[in-house]
């Protein structure tokens, strides 16, 4: 492969990777506007949000957008060096699709309609995170401080985690935030949900990942009478 072949296959490869993570970070807002419109809980940063948006206006997904901006500036000040490009995507487009999804639902009527929504937010929700952290493109603005923080304190990310969660919570729910039997279930299920989700997604990102870098090789070799098969041990 010559160099600038090279060169267009790491572009290739590049797009692909940014093509995922954004599809994952669609996939997440998508499972958060669940979660928010089932209307019985929400997480602790959602609770946030909607508590700002009760007191001071704007929508769910501007101060999702704001409070990215406040929670980079506060990493920049700690890590003393800018966030992945990663961070402002991941801020950016999780606000704007929120607020598209917002507003396109609807609450359903029954309670069993209402667990069904937030069940299946939760597990989207996990499926979007995965996907968008198999890439490896950057973390979003909250996992970047988490991050600087545990860097900073030496405490286990756990702990530092608790502390952010609980936080955001209390200052959510003193804001008029809805706190209610969702966001115990996200609290204590979203873990176990990305445990299962997260190599389940990094899987397929690997696979899809490598059978590009298969089809270039292929492309790039010399034309086999056997290349249709698909199959062919010299293919493989």
């Amino acid at each position: 492969m010559g160099l600038e072949e090279h060169s267009d296959w790491k572009r290739k490869k590049l797009g692909l990777r940014w093509g995922i993570f954004m599809l994952g970070l669609v996939i997440m807002s998508f499972g958060i506007a669940l979660m928010i419109t089932a209307d019985l809980g929400s997480a602790p940063w959602d609770v946030l949000h909607i508590g700002l948006t009760l007191q001071l206006g704007l929508t769910i997904g501007t101060w999702s957008i704001i409070m990215g901006f406040v929670i980079i500036g506060v990493t920049t000040l700690l890590t003393k060096e800018w966030p992945q490009v990663g961070a402002f995507v991941n801020m950016v487009l999780v606000g704007v699709f929120i607020d598209i999804f917002l507003f396109v639902l609807s609450t359903p009527s029954s309670f069993i309609g209402k667990l069904i929504m937030l069940v299946s937010g939760i597990i989207i929700i996990g499926y979007g995170i995965g996907l968008y952290i198999a890439p490896k493109c950057g973390a979003g603005p909250r996992d970047s401080l988490m991050l600087a923080i545990t860097e900073k304190t030496k405490l286990k990310v756990q702990w530092v985690r608790s502390a952010m969660e609980i936080v955001v919570l209390t200052t959510g729910w003193l804001l008029g935030g809805p706190v209610f039997i969702g966001t115990l279930i996200f609290c204590f299920g979203i873990g176990s949900v990305v445990g299962i989700t997260l190599p389940q997604c990094q899987r397929l990102v690997d696979r899809l990942i490598e059978r590009g870098v298969n089809n270039e090789d292929i492309n790039k070799g010399t034309l086999r009478v056997n290349h249709h098969d698909g199959i062919s041990k010299e293919i493989r």
